[in-house]
């Protein structure tokens, strides 16, 4: 597995890859891996002769007050773990490469409506630095296919909206969440938890779980559903930010007849934000 860290050097490999028509496929990622990004490594595999994982804090995703400074930064922790997997290449850019004409400068990629909701309502600007940073990797790496994860279910399909949007040649491939044997979804954030925060932790899927159990049992009082599992967050002691039952493929508010939901949650505990998601077929 080789680690670059400029255009040139990621332009070199990939010619070479393209020369003997191998598809690629990209994981973007902010490291600090976990085996929730482990397992997204294994399913671009499924999908491309040659996996690509990119290790980038990109710090126009981040608000004034948000973590930027304190996010974990451990590359050379992430490339031991990934030498063990699927990859084939990191890339590990700085960010002048990333960001040639410097932060204030660079060009915007912003998504309407979809990123008007829930994280994005709460991160304001969040959702544009998304979307631009992974419109640059999309251009640098030219990937086949690109995958993310379901734990942030906003976001991919901000990033499928994006993509088709703009008819940039690349499948976008959603992977399940993954979760530690509690239920609670893996996430670089979660070592922001006390040991008590942590304990408490999996009551966030619980009450998921539970609704999306409601759900298909034919309940269909959605106002109330929310309000009666915020409710139990917050005598839990969460501090939530959103709780809503929407239509699964655009985030729009459901009718009775809908048939695919998503009920999505973000709550802090302490000094993390967890965000958590379940999809309801019904």
């Amino acid at each position: 597995m080789m680690v670059v860290h400029t255009k040139q050097e990621l332009d070199e490999q990939l010619a070479e890859w393209r020369q003997h028509d191998d598809h690629i496929a990209l994981v973007p990622t902010m490291g600090n891996l976990h085996a929730g990004h482990l397992s997204l490594v294994e399913l671009a595999r499924e999908h491309a002769e040659r996996v690509v994982v990119s290790i980038f804090v990109n710090p126009t995703q981040f608000g004034e007050d948000e973590d930027f400074e304190e996010y974990p930064r451990t590359l050379e922790r992430d490339t031991r773990r990934l030498k063990t997997s699927a990859a084939d290449l990191v890339f590990a850019p700085s960010v002048e490469t990333m960001y040639p004409f410097g932060l204030k400068d660079a060009t915007t990629v912003s998504v309407p409506r979809i990123t008007e909701n829930f994280c994005g309502a709460s991160r304001p600007g969040h959702f544009d630095g998304v979307t631009s940073v992974v419109a640059r990797l999309f251009a640098l790496v030219r990937p086949d296919s690109a995958v993310f994860g379901q734990k942030d279910y906003q976001q991919q399909l901000v990033i499928r909206h994006m993509s088709q949007d703009l008819n940039l040649p690349v499948t976008i491939i959603t992977g399940e969440t993954v979760r530690e044997k509690d239920g609670l979804a893996m996430s670089s954030r979660n070592q922001y938890l006390t040991d008590d925060e942590r304990a408490n932790a999996p009551v966030l899927f619980q009450v998921l779980s539970s609704v999306a159990d409601d759900l298909q049992n034919g309940r269909r009082n959605y106002e109330e559903i929310e309000a009666e599992s915020m409710t139990k967050l917050v005598d839990a002691g969460f501090d939530v930010d959103y709780f809503s039952i929407r239509r699964a493929q655009n985030l729009e508010i459901p009718d009775r007849d809908c048939d695919e939901l998503v009920v999505l949650a973000a709550a802090h505990l302490g000094n993390a934000r967890l965000i958590d998601n379940t999809v309801v077929t019904i």
